[in-house]
């Protein structure tokens, strides 16, 4: 995927110090899409809109499996500044495609595989507004876009959800669907099922297999709160999460490692799961329950020459799932997060990471040293996020602590010959909505 970013693997400049990927203000974001808009079309937008990155903090590869999935939404963002048009034509620039516009037609554009394919990010933008008409939301109206994200590429920050989730609170509201809301009074339920369109967009468009943790995040997160998700039933339930009052920070390390969720690995795991399910009678593994997974665990064993395979991606997604219910009920508790309470959070991601290292075998070396390092440097707990296979970590840090932490990230990259990493402050903030 090439769309605009602001925040690059290009753009990492070579240093000893950290560097911290910015995220564009509200007026920036504003400012930078509108005049790439008017540069390109010449006219003003009826609007821009915002959808932001997520990071994960708990809950991995739970999403496809029906388990529960803990996001926030990052101030890390996509613009879209868009108007709608009369025809079916859909009209979209970025700044890296400023010279060469790509041209749509909104009756002849389809999945992936089929005559209509549509490539690269545009998928991820005309896949909305044929996923909305698909599900009958529609019909929808062409429209001019044009984008411009600070949500760093290949970071495993969902930077295609939140092109995804920007897109659809703008077509909602240009084609008068009346299903987002507003961001300071969303519609949660009409939110739902937004997300849904924005899935089939990423499934079925884009041919990335994945499950709806990230449009849901972009779309259903509050400021100053974490989502706790119901992947099987899409239900939500906002669990306070107020990091800097006690003292913390939740550190993003982008390990720009290569990051791609169709090159097969994610599908494999995927694939690895839907076998297992079939073979233990279940629809989902999420009916697996921890007191069940030994026995369920034995039979796979014995399935046949895959069985030892299985039997590592189910015992990672249902005791995953388990260790979310846990970070949940703490976080839900009314006491701040320090002392005992803080070393169990900690203790729960380092074994969500481990877990995924081993069983689920979806981290990397860059990964791994990142995560190492930060528990190394003083962090109270840190783990991969995201579809692994490169993209990034986090880390529960002391606040006073974050120039420390990153610095020891540095140093050890630098020891093992890695490319230098990048940094993100993960404040827990608001969904996808209109700015202008």
């Amino acid at each position: 995927m090439s769309y605009a970013s602001t925040s690059s693997p290009e753009s990492t400049p070579a240093s000893h110090e950290p560097f911290f990927s910015p995220a564009l203000t509200a007026e920036e974001g504003v400012a930078a899409a509108t005049e790439l808009f008017r540069e390109t079309f010449g006219c003003d937008p009826d609007g821009v809109w915002h959808a932001p990155g997520r990071v994960n903090v708990i809950g991995e590869h739970t999403d496809y499996n029906g388990g529960l999935a803990l996001p926030i939404a990052l101030p890390h963002r996509a613009h879209m500044a868009l108007r709608r048009r009369e025809d079916r034509t859909i009209r979209l620039v970025s700044p890296q495609t400023r010279e060469t516009i790509d041209v749509l037609d909104l009756d002849q554009i389809g999945p992936k595989g089929t005559p209509g394919e549509v490539r690269h990010w545009n998928a991820y933008v005309a896949g909305v507004a044929w996923a909305l008409e698909q599900d009958g939301l529609g019909p929808v109206a062409g429209f001019d876009a044009a984008l411009y994200s600070c949500v760093p590429l290949g970071g495993g920050l969902s930077s295609s959800a939140a092109l995804e989730a920007a897109t659809v609170v703008a077509l909602d509201e240009v084609n008068d669907l009346g299903l987002a809301g507003t961001v300071e009074e969303p519609d949660d339920a009409g939110r739902a099922r937004l997300v849904h369109s924005c899935v089939r967009a990423e499934n079925e468009m884009a041919g990335a297999p994945t499950g709806g943790m990230d449009q849901s995040a972009s779309l259903r997160c509050q400021e100053g709160h974490a989502l706790e998700l119901d992947c099987r039933t899409g239900e939500v339930a906002q669990v306070p999460l107020d990091l800097a009052s006690a003292g913390l920070a939740l550190l993003v390390i982008d390990t720009k490692a290569k990051h791609s969720l169709v090159d097969g690995q994610y599908g494999a795991r995927r694939a690895a799961c839907e076998k297992a399910a079939s073979l233990l009678g279940v629809d989902l593994l999420v009916e697996v329950s921890p007191t069940d997974l030994p026995q369920a665990l034995a039979r796979l064993e014995a399935s046949g020459e895959d069985g030892p395979e299985l039997v590592k991606r189910v015992r990672h997604v249902v005791t995953e799932i388990q260790r979310t219910r846990d970070l949940v009920a703490l976080l839900s508790d009314g006491r701040e997060l320090s002392g005992d309470k803080l070393a169990q959070a900690g203790a729960l991601l380092d074994a969500s990471h481990e877990s995924l290292r081993y069983d689920y075998e979806c981290t990397c070396p860059e990964l791994d040293v990142a995560v190492d390092a930060a528990r190394a440097a003083g962090a109270h707990g840190a783990r991969m996020t995201g579809g692994g296979f490169g993209g990034s970590a986090i880390a529960l840090v002391d606040a006073d602590a974050v120039e420390q932490v990153a610095r020891a990230v540095v140093a050890a990259y630098e020891r093992e010959g890695f490319g230098a990493p990048a940094f993100l402050d993960a404040l827990p903030s608001a969904p996808a909505g209109r700015l202008v």
